[in-house]
């Protein structure tokens, strides 16, 4: 007999089905028992006769029975078993108990047992929801003629500069966790134009907040033959709408189960640094600097959405002083790169890059590097490179703005930041 699965029971009323799956909670009223059976899919009432001994929570099982309505079962059908196999029971209780997971109630204990937490409706939700978000993000640019490239993760240099670097020892060489694609899909542009891919980075900050992880994945973009950066952005928000697009109609039963609240993506406004740094100091009276920090991204966030209803927000034209060596400048101490903020958050950094040689070595030079160390970076802006621009947008950070996460952490199954290595 084939499998059916929760979410399919509804439509086999008065058949006998097969189910498989874990055994998520029981209940034994004396003569009769009943236990909840999660699958993949969502969660079935079991009714199980006395001949049956049921085990502790999260052993792994199969039911055959017969479907019937029953208004007062979770979904309003159950069934009734005929047989029951367990194929490996649980040894000890679980640790978490998964029925009753909050996202606030003890984190760390949450994330301790990842392993068994996961295995919970509202935690692995969010992972979903962020498949489909990856999944819409490859499936827009592969129809926009883009090409996936694979970069290397250990690199002789960081793409950003600065100490952030994850240092390993490679052979006799000393080597570091790629911080970013940056300067491997600048020069892939130089091969196919238009370039993407999905890939962990590594970062080596020191952070312990609800927004910083120090692996995560990164979507990156780079396009050549662009006129300014607003070409970048104007991708970015055709892809973010296909991408949440994705997400909303494949993900229904995910997004319904954490309450999502679509975003407005009817338009993402742009402002340029000057007037957010304006708008910062003179309507919210707030101090700011080059960058922005946390409390001034919230600050420009909510501004955003009493002025135009609006949760996406660019700011454009960042100053030298807060943006990588490749940027492109403008020439007044400003660059062409921007920040895309959702729901006060920075999700985006991107922008124009520098494809003349000789700027590039200028401008490394005075972000205080050494060009030795990207020669193999500069050696192709030697040959002729088009005009570029691209970005890379945290999955993580995406996926906790979306469904309403409070911390980065559960947005990955597996986080690793300041203090985790485990599990």
């Amino acid at each position: 007999m084939s499998r059916t699965l929760a979410s399919q029971v509804a439509q086999h009323v008065g058949q006998t089905v097969t189910l498989q799956g874990f055994l998520h909670w029981k209940r034994n009223l004396g003569g009769i028992q009943f236990a909840l059976l999660r699958d993949k899919s969502g969660i079935v009432q079991v009714v199980v006769d006395k001949r049956f001994e049921l085990p502790l929570a999260e052993s792994s099982m199969k039911v055959v029975g017969q479907v019937v309505a029953s208004p007062k079962a979770p979904g309003g059908y159950e069934v009734i078993a005929e047989d029951l196999e367990f194929y490996a029971k649980a040894s000890e209780p679980s640790p978490i108990e998964i029925p009753k997971e909050e996202w606030r109630v003890n984190p760390e204990t949450l994330l301790e047992y990842r392993y068994v937490s996961l295995r919970g409706e509202k935690a692995r939700a969010p992972l979903k929801v962020q498949a489909a978000l990856v999944r819409g993000f490859r499936n827009y640019l592969d129809r926009q003629g883009f090409t996936e490239i694979f970069t290397p993760k250990i690199v002789s240099a960081g793409a950003e500069g600065g100490s952030n670097l994850f240092g390993i020892d490679y052979f006799e060489h000393r080597a570091y966790l790629a911080q970013s694609p940056q300067l491997y899909k600048q020069i892939m542009v130089g091969v196919y134009e238009r370039v993407y891919e999905v890939a962990p980075v590594f970062r080596a900050e020191q952070h312990a907040t609800s927004r910083h992880l120090n692996e995560y994945l990164s979507l990156d973009v780079e396009m050549g033959f662009i006129e300014s950066e607003y070409d970048v952005m104007d991708l970015e928000e055709e892809l973010l709408r296909a991408m949440l697009d994705e997400a909303r109609h494949s993900t229904a039963a995910e997004c319904k189960l954490l309450e999502v609240e679509w975003p407005n993506l009817a338009e993402m406004p742009r402002l340029e640094h000057q007037e957010a740094r304006r708008i910062l100091r003179e309507e919210l009276g707030m101090p700011v600097g080059a960058d922005f920090n946390e409390e001034a991204e919230r600050a420009l966030g909510a501004w955003a959405k009493e002025k135009w209803g609006v949760d996406f927000l660019f700011i454009a034209k960042y100053p030298e002083a807060a943006r990588p060596f490749y940027a492109y400048p403008e020439g007044d101490g400003s660059t062409r790169g921007f920040d895309l903020l959702f729901r006060g958050l920075e999700i985006t950094s991107g922008g124009q890059r520098i494809h003349r040689y000789e700027t590039l070595v200028e401008q490394l030079k005075k972000k205080g590097n050494d060009p030795a160390h990207f020669a193999g970076y500069l050696e192709v802006f030697k040959f002729g490179m088009p005009p570029h621009g691209g970005f890379a947008i945290g999955a993580e950070r995406l996926t906790q703005k979306l469904v309403g996460l409070p911390n980065v952490r559960y947005a990955r199954a597996f986080p690793r930041d300041r203090h985790r290595l485990t599990p």
